[in-house]
């Protein structure tokens, strides 16, 4: 019988964290083309950097902007995610971070999009009453 968790409570708890957050991220990742779905992860008071330097305020300018990135051209690049790294600060405060990767699918693309092709992405995670994980603060730095 396996007591390793039984003897350590906080290890067991942190690993259910752990397993939870990259749920979080899975789902953040196949939700990208979803206007509803994709804020719904994040804090209300959210702030987001994406790789082209844009610094969006709050879930609701968030859903405006990503609303809009679908209308248009936008909607053809994608990004996968890989978890490089997951720290606690605090057992509901958690820093992520991240490796992602570009992928230009637009048909009118010829040659460089101008986009980098890889970022590195910080999450800044809380945990709110129910257990939930949620993003408060998404950041993306370009990898030259």
């Amino acid at each position: 019988m396996d007591t390793t968790n039984a003897e350590n409570p906080a290890l067991s708890a942190q690993d259910t964290d752990e397993r939870r957050i990259r749920e979080l991220v899975a789902r953040s990742q196949e939700a990208q083309t979803d206007a509803e779905v994709l804020p719904a992860l994040h804090t209300s008071d959210l702030v987001l950097i994406n790789l082209a330097g844009r610094r969006v305020f709050g879930r609701e300018a968030f859903a405006s902007a990503m609303t809009a990135a679908l209308a248009s051209p936008l909607r053809d690049v994608r990004t996968t995610l890989e978890v490089d790294d997951i720290r606690f600060v605090r057992p509901d405060v958690a820093i992520v971070s991240l490796t992602k990767t570009v992928h230009d699918e637009r048909p009118d693309t010829q040659g460089p999009s101008g986009f980098p092709a890889r970022g590195a992405m910080t999450y800044v995670l809380t945990r709110d009453e129910d257990e939930d994980w949620h993003i408060a603060l998404a950041q993306t730095t370009p990898i030259g």
